[in-house]
């Protein structure tokens, strides 16, 4: 079993939907107490996104806010108000991305928070930043990834510009807030002081963008979209077979000689037009035509079984199902059970001392732990 390592940690998460959530569930995760505060008889949105699933709350919700505990309480009014504040003041971490404007009108913004509270690490998490003219627009992930040039790098040649799949800036977002945070507890171990980190969906799609987008501030050029492939690397995409397709990552010129050797054409390693990276790049089109039309001559499982005898780095194209069913993806285990319930959740991407941080509670229903902070003067 992973130790606990934030054991002893109290989070208070101001979290809807996604960003904030998830920061708050890798937390719980690592073992700090998370206490969720939530709008009486609505809570968080996300509880509503999707069919419901377990305690009448949607799947979405279970994902970001497993093994956290949740109060309701209604700002507005205050005694609860005095309640949030209560909470407040015996917590390490506060995490808040409601709607920009919200917190100040209720006094609890980063400022106020750490004036009040100077041990308090208040991570504000917004859609476009904390200054500059869109600081006070609300955002959800797909906005973001068109506004920053994400979806513009994605696809091919021919598409329109297209969304990734995964809420890349959501969730990066929510691990640069608990990174952030991570690094600010660092800190106040120094000096006892809090502090306040502020992030936004559009840092971190600018931040995912940076290999495109410092080529366009270096260089004055954007890379052609390549679906599967790479703008700097060749050969480094998918390609068909005579059956299903694969994928092929040559990083360096050492790998496409034994590529070479596999399709039997060691020719192409002591070519000109191919002997070195920056060379096969220039010469893309003529490669890509030859190799394409051998690879076409055999499955893509004969074809993976001699590239990986020879070192070549490849691998079959899976569905969801078929990762997850995959001999390699189950030996991580990252797939845990929650115990008490249906769910079969994806766990943390690393292990502690040997042992991956446990999925150990579902998410909260709302309001379930009001009467566990009788300190508070609402709760």
């Amino acid at each position: 079993m992973a130790r606990q390592v934030l054991a002893g940690i109290k989070v208070l998460e101001l979290g809807q939907m996604l960003a904030g959530p998830y920061a708050g569930s890798i937390l719980a995760d690592l073992g700090a107490e998370v206490i969720k505060v939530e709008r009486p008889g609505i809570g968080d949105d996300a509880r509503r996104m999707g069919a419901a699933f377990f305690n009448e709350d949607a799947l979405a919700f279970h994902v970001f806010n497993r093994g956290k505990k949740s109060v309701a309480l209604d700002m507005e009014v205050a005694p609860d108000l005095e309640a949030f504040h209560a909470l407040a003041s015996e917590c390490d971490i506060l995490i808040n991305n409601l709607r920009p404007g919200v917190s100040e009108r209720f006094g609890i913004d980063g400022p106020a928070m750490c004036s009040r509270y100077p041990q308090l690490i208040y991570a504000h998490i917004s859609a476009f930043g904390h200054t500059g003219p869109m600081r006070m627009e609300p955002g959800f992930e797909p906005l973001v990834q068109a506004f920053s040039g994400l979806s513009s790098m994605n696809g091919g040649p021919e598409d329109p510009p297209t969304r990734l799949g995964a809420s890349v800036c959501d969730q990066g977002t929510g691990m640069w807030a608990v990174i952030g945070a991570l690094a600010m507890l660092s800190e106040r171990q120094r000096t006892g002081q809090g502090g306040i980190v502020q992030l936004s969906l559009l840092e971190t799609a600018l931040a995912w963008n940076a290999q495109k987008s410092d080529g366009w501030l270096n260089e004055g050029m954007i890379p052609p979209r390549h679906r599967s492939g790479h703008p700097q690397l060749c050969p480094y995409e998918m390609f068909d077979t005579a059956d299903d397709p694969m994928l092929i990552c040559c990083g360096n010129d050492r790998l496409f000689a034994k590529l070479s050797a596999v399709m039997q054409r060691p020719d192409w390693a002591a070519d000109p037009r191919y002997a070195t990276n920056r060379q096969r790049l220039l010469n893309k089109d003529s490669l890509l035509g030859e190799l394409k039309a051998l690879l076409l001559e055999r499955s893509r499982d004969a074809w993976i079984e001699s590239f990986k005898l020879a070192g070549v780095p490849c691998c079959e194209l899976n569905s969801v199902a078929e990762a997850l069913s995959h001999p390699q993806v189950q030996a991580l285990a990252m797939v845990q059970t929650v115990g008490g319930t249906p769910m079969r959740l994806t766990a943390l991407p690393f292990t502690l001392h040997g042992s991956r941080p446990p999925v150990e509670r579902p998410a909260p229903k709302l309001g379930e732990h009001d009467a566990r902070f009788q300190n508070s003067p609402r709760l």
